[in-house]
């Protein structure tokens, strides 16, 4: 292909993988390497999070506190923290957005009545893919922007979000069917507003590129459980549906505390982070090694990696028995039972 030049803005190691890419008639590049601020020789991104929570860790409760942000996400306000921050598209961009998804969409109809595999569709669809690109440029540079706010800001140090199941909550419903067999109507038109909306705010880049800029800048990024933390009241900690009369307001129906109901929820959301903090729990899951059984014939052609040699008929005549083998009428895991005389 040739020789590209690029302008290294920071120094880096060997590059791990390399992709390339085009996209609506064009080219791109894009290559990863480890990070030598956050991975260490002869350390893990587990590890520097777990060393960084037991720095934090150390602080008092108050300290620790005042040192943390929490953020609620939702789809009118794409992210709310508990200082009253709200970080959202801006409104040129919004504006621009709508006339792209338009463009768009003319283009797709545009496409789909020219011939097939002729030059003037391969056309079209690259004028699809040139404007569906710029809103996903829009969306992408939101989430560095809003990343880079949180982690720049040198008053907090702990970072905490609502561990939310995106994939999830963005499925289409099923369809359901009457005795007769017939179609009911299960609002997937409804739904699939909603699923735009949600893929729409960037809940999964913030936070992705927020944990990686804060690791770089020694910060700690937690998800908690989202389980009710707009219901629960963030000065007496009463959960109750009646304390959101509306869905901007916060009222609690036992102290009677007053608040915004995206600010109120941030502030559940830090404190819940705070309280996993302290309880020294793993913030990092073990890697789950798992183990294929494969049910192999009378008959080897070749040896497999993994193996260990096995003498069964002498020294003469090795055989090759795979540790991953299952053998007939044996089940793994399972130690076999001797019955004495």
């Amino acid at each position: 292909m040739g020789v590209i030049s690029y302008l290294a803005h920071r120094a880096h190691t060997v590059p791990s993988s390399i992709h390339v890419a085009v996209e609506g008639g064009r080219w791109w590049l894009s290559f990863a390497a480890n990070d030598t601020d956050v991975i260490l020789p002869g350390n893990t991104v587990d590890v520097a999070t777990e060393q960084i929570a037991e720095d934090l860790r150390h602080m008092s409760p108050d300290h620790l506190a005042e040192r943390t942000l929490g953020g609620d996400r939702g789809v009118a306000k794409p992210l709310t923290t508990s200082d009253r921050q709200v970080f959202d598209l801006l409104s040129v961009q919004k504006t621009r957005i709508k006339p792209s998804r338009h463009h768009s969409q003319r283009w797709q109809r545009r496409a789909a009545r020219r011939q097939k595999s002729s030059k003037n569709q391969k056309k079209a669809y690259r004028k699809v893919a040139r404007y569906q690109q710029y809103e996903r440029n829009v969306r992408q540079e939101y989430a560095h922007q809003t990343s880079h706010a949180l982690v720049a800001n040198a008053a907090y140090d702990l970072y905490v979000f609502e561990d939310l199941r995106i994939k999830n909550m963005t499925q289409r419903p099923k369809a359901q069917r009457d005795a007769q067999g017939r179609f009911l109507p299960n609002g997937r038109k409804a739904k699939a507003g909603l699923n735009r909306a949600i893929l729409a705010s960037g809940w999964g880049q913030v936070v992705a590129f927020t944990r990686y800029k804060a690791l770089r800048a020694k910060k700690l990024v937690i998800l908690v459980p989202p389980a009710y933390s707009s219901q629960e009241c963030a000065v007496c900690t009463f959960t109750s549906p009646d304390n959101r009369p509306s869905q901007a307001e916060f009222v609690c129906q036992r102290c009677g505390h007053t608040d915004n109901a995206d600010h109120n929820a941030a502030c559940v959301i830090a404190q819940r982070g705070i309280r996993k903090l302290l309880s020294g729990e793993p913030l990092t899951k073990a890697h789950k090694r798992t183990r294929i059984f494969r049910t192999l014939g009378p008959e080897r052609s070749e040896v497999t990696p993994g193996e260990i040699s096995v003498r069964r008929l002498g020294p003469t005549a090795p055989a090759q028995r795979s540790m991953s083998q299952e053998l007939p009428g044996a089940i793994p895991e399972t130690p076999a039972l001797t019955r004495e005389g």
